[in-house]
């Protein structure tokens, strides 16, 4: 129903339906999906009917509003001739020229103490900060993407393992972070093999039992939200998963709905799994990396796209 509130076309008329005489409880809602709805598998161009499943989660960091102490690392707005210059300044021109500097100058909303939470916001797409105001009070406000510069985006965990420095099962966030802490006089140097670079708005958290929103304009939902490659689906439409948890062999199949997308969720059989905020889902959204299957359900009305 949050997709209905941002229908594309192949699904209006059913949305239309379902807003007029929405479904009471768990039986109906089942055989009005049924009733309106048809599965179709999803297969690559090739031929395969297997892809992967990847996940993705909102962080929540501790932030300032002005630098002090150890938050000094800031996060930017979009600077003011970002849609003029294409590609934008990379990650290291950003941090060591002065005219790259001076385009950030002004545009920095907030400060955190950890470079690596920089990055780790700005792969995300998006992200939660308890953020300390100069009068000393703490508020929870949200960062929402807002831009970034153009620059392909290149895996820092990649980058370490091609050097040796890390083994296949250490290559997660967490073991990112401790080769950082390991190393800190190398920190700017992994960071800098990633030149994108990810710009902000600030958002009110109004409930904070709702994600941000994804690149459909609605709220994700943990655990029901995935993201796609749209040139693949349209937004909105409800996705069968056949995968795994996160080093598990215990199945993840279930109903989802197709309403973000990202720079690396690209081809047919792709998803990004949308685990939620917090700890627990920072640590299943790092491990999770399965072979997955999947179908959309597609209104009775119509065909849908043969890509």
């Amino acid at each position: 129903m949050r997709s209905c509130g941002r229908p594309t076309a192949a699904w209006k008329s059913v949305c239309e339906l379902a807003k007029k005489n929405p479904p009471k409880d768990e039986a109906t809602t089942r055989r009005w999906l049924q009733e309106q709805l048809r599965p179709y598998r999803v297969e690559a161009a090739n031929g395969s009917r297997s892809g992967l499943i990847t996940g993705y989660f909102e962080p929540v960091i501790e932030a300032s509003r002005q630098p002090k102490g150890a938050m000094r690392k800031p996060l930017h707005a979009p600077p003011a001739d970002l849609a003029s210059r294409r590609p934008y300044w990379t990650r290291q021109q950003l941090e060591t020229l002065p005219a790259a500097q001076a385009s950030l100058r002004g545009k920095e909303i907030a400060y955190v103490a950890d470079p690596l939470d920089v990055l780790l916001l700005q792969i995300q797409g998006s992200g939660r900060l308890q953020l300390t105001e100069p009068n000393g009070q703490v508020k929870l406000v949200r960062l929402a993407f807002a831009g970034h510069n153009n620059q392909p985006y290149q895996s820092v965990g990649r980058w370490l393992l091609d050097q040796g420095e890390l083994q296949a099962n250490q290559a997660s966030w967490p073991g990112i972070k401790a080769w950082a802490q390991r190393n800190p006089q190398r920190v700017n140097e992994m960071l800098w093999v990633n030149p994108r670079v990810v710009f902000f708005k600030e958002e009110a958290v109004m409930d904070p039992q709702q994600g941000p929103r994804g690149a459909q304009g609605v709220a994700l939902t943990p655990g029901r939200s995935i993201a796609i490659d749209p040139s693949v689906m349209p937004y909105g439409t409800p996705v069968w998963l056949d995968a795994t948890e996160p080093l598990s062999s215990t199945p993840l199949q279930r109903l989802v709905v197709a309403q973000d997308t990202g720079s690396a969720i690209v081809g047919a059989v792709r998803a990004d799994y949308f685990w939620g905020w917090g700890a627990d889902a920072l640590a299943q959204a790092g491990r999770m990396k399965q072979e997955l299957r999947y179908w959309v359900l597609w209104p009775k009305s119509s065909t849908p796209p043969r890509l």
